[in-house]
């Protein structure tokens, strides 16, 4: 299976409702890419505000949070916990994103309140030392992420592969230290185009994260259709 996961952040081109038209548009790709027979999951993240509507509205379609808190039921204010975003429909969150980076204690005792609730981790590795360890907590999903990168244009499969090459290793490494099966491997950072997912791809990631490169584009739907087509187009040559 490959992953085209988007993360909508919080830009003003889905305030309101035009989270809903991007969730449209991805369910259209994907009913498209579908009919092609390709093992291809698409996953959006959306501001915590709009789970529950987004995740009623959309069922079809894996819905992240892109944060969420290790705090209790109950007596937690202010905190995103785990078992309210799954009573409202969510699959899974982002962790330990850049841009809302956690200890690492916090991540390990995340990660474990995700799994007790049922609930995918998706944590973001900005080195290949740090796949390697963030690996052995046991996520769902790694995704390798460079902060220079990030929002540039500039994408990691061509600026940095070297770092892709080595946390495909960093992964095999692990691989006997662990009990469950190997995280799911994922780059982003500057992701813009179709060439730029299949050379992630063939580089021996199983897929892409992405954000303003389809966001903060010019058509959504044009955007999306050249990812998903890069990773398909990728897949067929492995």
């Amino acid at each position: 299976m490959k992953y085209l996961i988007v993360n909508s952040k919080n830009y003003p081109e889905v305030a309101g409702k035009r989270i809903f038209e991007l969730a449209s548009v991805i369910e259209a790709v994907k009913r498209r890419t579908s009919r092609k027979r390709k093992k291809l999951e698409f996953i959006l993240a959306v501001p915590a505000f709009c789970v529950q509507a987004i995740c009623s509205r959309f069922q079809g379609l894996p819905i992240f949070c892109q944060h969420l808190d290790a705090s209790p039921l109950g007596s937690s204010t202010g905190f995103l916990v785990p078992e309210l975003a799954r009573s409202y429909g969510a699959h899974g969150s982002i962790v330990n994103h850049s841009e809302h980076q956690l200890s690492f204690e916090k991540l390990s005792v995340t990660i474990a309140r995700l799994k007790e609730t049922d609930l995918k981790s998706l944590v973001c590795a900005r080195t290949s030392y740090e796949v390697r360890k963030f690996a052995l907590l046991s996520p769902d999903f790694i995704a390798v992420e460079p902060p220079e990168l990030i929002g540039t244009g500039r994408s990691v499969s061509k600026a940095k592969p070297q770092l892709i090459v080595q946390s495909v290793k960093a992964l095999e490494k692990v691989e006997s230290n662990l009990a469950s099966r190997l995280p799911v491997l994922l780059c982003g950072a500057g992701i813009v185009s179709g060439q730029d997912a299949k050379r992630a791809v063939e580089l021996g990631t199983q897929g892409i994260l992405v954000s303003s490169g389809v966001v903060r584009s010019q058509n959504w739907k044009q955007s999306i259709e050249a990812l998903a087509d890069g990773i398909i187009n990728a897949e067929s040559k492995i």
